[in-house]
């Protein structure tokens, strides 16, 4: 009888602890939801399927991701949630909101989500640029700002800017001189172009390397590499939306991640084991780069775990791929533009000529008197932001957002294609007007100070290379246009389609003829 008793009591003692259990877990849930729901949710854009919500739109529309959210925001207004697979989201497309997000809510806001893409790319987020909000992104962050993208840093290594440039400007001039058959113009592909003079720029900031015309297999497996990486931090796989379907490889695409990772770990490893056997010899170097910092600096760095060898390459890596794609895109587009504006091109030409002239280059220090270009530039990246989504963001804790609340854990789409284009700030949106940034918008950066335009975010996850981004495309387009007489065969338009991974790149070449319009010998003066 007593133990039946005892089984009874235990029963009832169990049941009470169910009771108990539920009646907390109710007084916390529901009283938690009823303090922090005051506000209520921004509206749910329809259209979402079955365990994959909407992703459907964002990865199997015809449409780029920027358009069909915007389009969405025309429909739901400027800020509304979506789902991405399993995880909340939501969709952020006016300048108020971006304030509020950048500004007040910016520590809330400043933590990445994890994905796949980043955790193969950057050895399971070592890169400070992909990592969580915390000590090891403020460490590294403040290391990659002090040396290497200060504004001492910058004026340190103007010479390997300058010197790029002219090298560059050479070869292009040599073609003409040895290629051009008899005729008065050279063709030229500008996207490899640009993208060769950043590659070598920012290859030598970092590691100390330049790779030449001379070396075209090598040029061509990096820019490859980091061509491949970029666009790869821009894929979804499956189980970046339902978790528990991770092991699917629908695609291939994890295992294209896998190669890159590994072919980058084979460049950027053999980079520093050369920095590394330089520094233990003992051997000086005149030009010191972010590599040999790296080395001199991490050492008493909290790595939260990381090895040194990975945060290096993972950090070196990052930063060459994005320096090197963005900038280049800026100045794809930007240069397009202008051809399909010859008014606006002759401008920019005029403006060379008065104020830099036809017997010497322009360098640097010329960029500041040259306020049409910068025009031109602010207004290219406000049409064609190269990436219309600065940064993947997480909320970490519940907020309210616009009136509205928003859930711990919900992840942030800043759409600033769609807030770039707003017409209740921007006249005439669609066109190509740099003249607005001389007049109405005369004092309007694009540092991310002024929310109508972000093209390289704001807050503390604001893109840290914005000085460089801004000097090299002002500088290579300068020079590009002072150098040479430029237009596109029979004078037809530039085809203006758009292919986006995390940038939003131009899908086909920039195909121009060019013809000299200085006296080059000063420039042939090696």
């Amino acid at each position: 009888m007593r133990d039946v008793a005892n089984c009874h009591m235990e029963a009832t003692l169990t049941v009470a602890g169910i009771v108990v259990l539920l009646l907390t877990s109710y007084y916390f849930f529901f009283t938690k939801r009823e303090t922090t729901r005051d506000a209520p949710d921004p509206p749910l854009a329809s259209g979402g399927w079955p365990l994959i919500g909407h992703l459907h739109l964002l990865d199997g529309s015809d449409k780029p991701p920027y358009e069909t959210l915007g389009a969405l925001a025309d429909k739901y207004g400027p800020i509304f949630r979506i789902k991405i697979g399993v995880h909340p989201a939501v969709v952020v497309s006016t300048r108020e909101l971006a304030k509020e997000c950048l500004t007040t809510l910016d520590l809330i806001v400043s933590s990445r989500p994890k994905f796949t893409a980043a955790k193969i790319l950057t050895y399971n987020y070592a890169s400070f640029a992909f990592s969580p909000y915390g000590d090891f992104w403020r460490q590294m962050h403040k290391i990659t700002v002090s040396e290497l993208l200060s504004t001492h840093r910058f004026e340190l290594l103007r010479g390997i800017r300058d010197s790029e440039m002219q090298s560059s400007l050479k070869e292009i001039y040599r073609a003409w001189v040895d290629k051009r058959g008899g005729s008065d113009y050279l063709l030229v592909e500008m996207k490899k172009w640009f993208g060769e003079l950043n590659l070598n720029v920012i290859l030598r900031m970092i590691a100390g390397k330049r790779y030449t015309s001379g070396n075209e297999q090598q040029v061509k497996r990096i820019r490859r590499v980091l061509r491949d990486f970029f666009r790869l931090m821009g894929v979804s796989v499956v189980g970046d939306a339902i978790p528990f379907l991770g092991w699917l490889d629908l695609g291939g695409k994890m295992k294209e991640m896998k190669n890159t990772a590994k072919e980058i770990d084979s460049i950027v490893g053999e980079w520093l084991e050369e920095h590394r056997r330089n520094r233990d010899s003992g051997e000086t170097k005149t030009e010191q780069d972010f590599i040999d910092v790296l080395l001199s600096v991490i050492d008493g760095v909290d790595l939260a775990g990381y090895d040194a060898d990975s945060v290096i390459k993972a950090t070196c890596a990052t930063l060459i791929a994005a320096a090197a794609d963005t900038t280049t895109v800026a100045m794809t587009w930007s240069l397009s533009l202008l051809l399909n504006n010859p008014h606006a091109l002759k401008k920019v030409q005029d403006e060379l000529d008065e104020h830099v002239g036809k017997e010497r280059l322009i360098n640097d220090l010329d960029i500041n008197k040259l306020v049409y270009l910068q025009a031109v530039v602010k207004e290219t990246l406000r049409l064609y932001p190269p990436g219309p989504f600065p940064g993947p963001r997480e909320f970490i804790e519940d907020c309210t957002l616009g009136g509205y609340h928003i859930q711990a854990g919900t992840r942030l789409f800043l759409n600033i294609w769609k807030s770039q284009r707003d017409p209740c700030i921007w006249s005439d949106p669609l066109e190509f007007q740099p003249e607005r940034f001389l007049t109405i918008h005369k004092d309007t950066d694009v540092k991310g100070q002024h929310f109508e335009i972000l093209p390289f975010g704001s807050g503390r996850r604001s893109c840290p290379g914005v000085s460089f981004g801004l000097q090299m495309t002002h500088l290579a387009l300068a020079a590009f246009l002072q150098a040479f007489e430029v237009t596109t065969a029979s004078n037809a338009k530039v085809d203006m389609s758009a292919t986006f991974g995390l940038t939003i790149i131009k899908t086909t070449p920039l195909d121009v003829l060019v013809h000299p319009r200085l006296s080059f010998p000063l420039l042939l003066n090696d």
